[in-house]
């Protein structure tokens, strides 16, 4: 942890009373994959708000889809005004820009932003399901959830993170790649 975020852990900065905070995991594995992350970063809290924390990048193995690069992953708290649907068109806006595709369901991707809790609030419509509907499968979403906020209950399951991890039926290694993104943005 870096003085900034130390800086920012002692002395958070204030919210305004209409922004939320929403949790972001931030992920890709094809090209540059650092990169990717930072420039995501970037153009996140350039369209949706401020990014308050991030957690340091985390490496797995492909989960789903086995038979592809390892990927990058990354959770960003984020506090934005904007609704969750209006939320997720800036995103898929962002991943589009970005040079996303979307051949192949959990298939190869430079970069992946899904939306993991929007506050406390549980949102489903038919192209949008807040909690993430496979949060609690999914090692490499809880272990940098589990850095940034461990006692955050899950309002679907009732359960902490930490709960949420040590239930949790993933078996793939999830190895800490890197604390710092903020600069690899050009």
């Amino acid at each position: 942890m870096g003085l900034e975020d130390e800086i920012k852990e002692l002395y958070p900065p204030k919210r305004d009373l209409f922004m939320k905070e929403v949790y972001l995991l931030i992920g890709g594995n094809i090209g540059d994959r650092f990169y990717f992350l930072g420039e995501a970063s970037r153009l996140i809290s350039q369209k949706c708000g401020p990014i308050y924390r991030s957690s340091a990048v985390y490496e797995t193995a492909a989960w789903g889809k086995e038979d592809q690069p390892a990927f990058l992953n990354q959770v960003l708290i984020l506090h934005t005004e904007m609704e969750p649907a209006a939320l997720m068109a800036v995103i898929l806006e962002i991943e589009q820009q970005m040079g996303r595709s979307r051949r192949e369901r959990n298939g190869e991707r430079n970069i992946d932003i899904d939306i993991l809790y929007y506050e406390n609030v549980v949102v489903e419509l038919p192209d949008l399901i807040i909690p993430h509907p496979r949060i609690y499968m999914r090692k490499f979403a809880l272990i940098p959830l589990l850095e940034l906020n461990p006692s955050k209950i899950d309002p679907v399951h009732n359960k902490s993170i930490q709960e949420l991890l040590e239930a949790c039926p993933d078996s793939l290694d999830v190895k800490e790649f890197s604390t710092d993104v903020q600069n690899n943005a050009r």
